[in-house]
């Protein structure tokens, strides 16, 4: 990230964008962008493709089986005080028997604890990890509230490059480069956020076995599980886990279209039993003991949800996040300004980068998305808020005819833009 950086840009209410690694999140970047749109004036309706968010748009919805389970939760009037910190122990259950059914060994409720949220798995992981002189090893581009939460627990960032021409792969030669003895754990994010990337079997193989030699864990961020529609099926990092401590991030937000029900979980995906001593269970326990969990009725749903959620729901959202991937990489091909270097295979984001040397008042990824969202009420992540300056993010999550009619502006915007040759 343009770590150190500070970007000024005047937005409609004279917003500035603070591009520091440590303070710049994509919600108030999206906040700032969202006040530049001015609907009245363009008489265009906002299209958003800057938010991860799939319920925004009404071709993705969740199970009834999920709706069904919440509302049983709640008339059995059960489920209205307080769960005990950890995550209700038949939630616990559920989640570490739905994540076993991938990996060549079985969790226990102990492995697994409930969270906010995917966003409070990652901070209990840096809180945990966190001790004077630690640093931590992040992906480019990646996730910035890894970095902001790191700024809190004053963690050390150091950034290791994914490649973008070997399908946004670890770059592993940097991973042993950066890491020393102070070096506390690396990130993983797969399926790939921003990127919409999927790992293969043998480059996780390779990532758990460049941490075994470093002697680090390996922090999964996997949201996105399963969510994968290309060659490579999704592989769930803990199936390395005897090779290496994993810690595993995830939650029903994407699977499920549910991100708003804030049910997530960190789970020790650690067979050799490094997470079982009773002084990091305990360390644990008493961290979770100043936190606030999910609602109550909201985790008292989850067995349900896991157990009785039929495979024709996955496939529909895999099919319609696989047609709008599609939309997404044609559509790009014909904007000039705009190359994709490799299509999206899984979640819902895919990297584009911008060509601004045929633009002729653009200066950066920032003023494009900006200038944008003023003139066409259209959404783009600018690249810069993931790691990578002068690129954009661009979220698929959308129904065909809002993605058509967002490329059909951008392509206006570039003509309009254009440099003349």
């Amino acid at each position: 990230m343009e770590n150190g950086t500070h970007v000024n840009h005047q937005g409609g209410g004279g917003g500035l964008v603070d591009t520091t690694a440590t303070t710049i999140t994509i919600k108030g970047i999206l906040s700032l962008l969202l006040q530049n749109v001015d609907e009245d004036e363009s008489n265009k309706r906002l299209i958003s493709l800057g938010m991860g968010d799939p319920t925004a748009f009404s071709c993705f919805h969740t199970t009834h089986v999920a709706q069904e389970a919440v509302v049983d939760a709640i008339q059995s009037d059960k489920f209205n005080g307080y769960a005990p910190t950890v995550g209700l122990p038949q939630t616990r259950r559920a989640i570490a028997e739905y994540l076993s059914r991938d990996l060549p060994y079985n969790l226990t409720s102990d492995d697994v604890f409930i969270t906010s949220g995917c966003t409070q798995a990652i901070d209990v992981s840096l809180a945990m990890l966190a001790r004077p002189g630690a640093n931590i090893l992040l992906p480019r581009p990646g996730f910035p509230i890894y970095e902001l939460c790191s700024a809190f627990r004053n963690l050390e960032v150091r950034h290791f490059d994914l490649l973008q021409d070997c399908g946004w792969e670890v770059d592993l030669d940097a991973v042993d480069a950066l890491a020393d003895q102070n070096t506390v754990a690396m990130v993983i994010i797969n399926p790939g956020n921003p990127c919409g990337n999927v790992y293969s079997y043998h480059h996780l193989e390779k990532i758990a076995e460049t941490a075994k030699k470093l002697r680090i864990l390996v922090i999964a961020d996997e949201v996105y599980g399963h969510l994968a529609f290309g060659e490579k099926p999704f592989v769930p990092m803990g199936v390395f886990g005897s090779t290496v401590p994993v810690l595993t991030l995830g939650s029903l937000s994407k699977r499920w279209i549910v991100p708003g029900w804030r049910l997530g979980w960190f789970v020790t995906t650690d067979p050799c039993g490094m997470f079982r001593k009773p002084k990091i269970v305990e360390r644990i326990k008493k961290y979770f003991d100043i936190l606030g969990g999910p609602a109550t009725f909201i985790q008292a749903a989850v067995p349900s949800i896991l157990q009785k959620t039929e495979e024709v729901f996955f496939k529909k959202t895999i099919y319609l996040l696989k047609q709008s991937s599609d939309i997404c990489s044609d559509r790009i091909n014909d904007i000039p300004c705009i190359i994709c270097p490799s299509k999206a295979e899984g979640s819902m984001a895919v990297m584009a980068k911008l060509d601004i040397s045929v633009l002729e008042d653009i200066s950066d990824d920032i003023d494009f998305c900006f200038k944008l969202a003023k003139e066409e009420s259209v959404i783009f992540l600018p690249g810069t808020a993931v790691g990578l300056k002068n690129w954009i993010r661009i979220t698929f999550a959308a129904d065909p005819p809002s993605l058509e009619e967002a490329f059909r502006r951008t392509k206006s915007f570039y003509q309009r833009h254009a440099r003349k040759s």
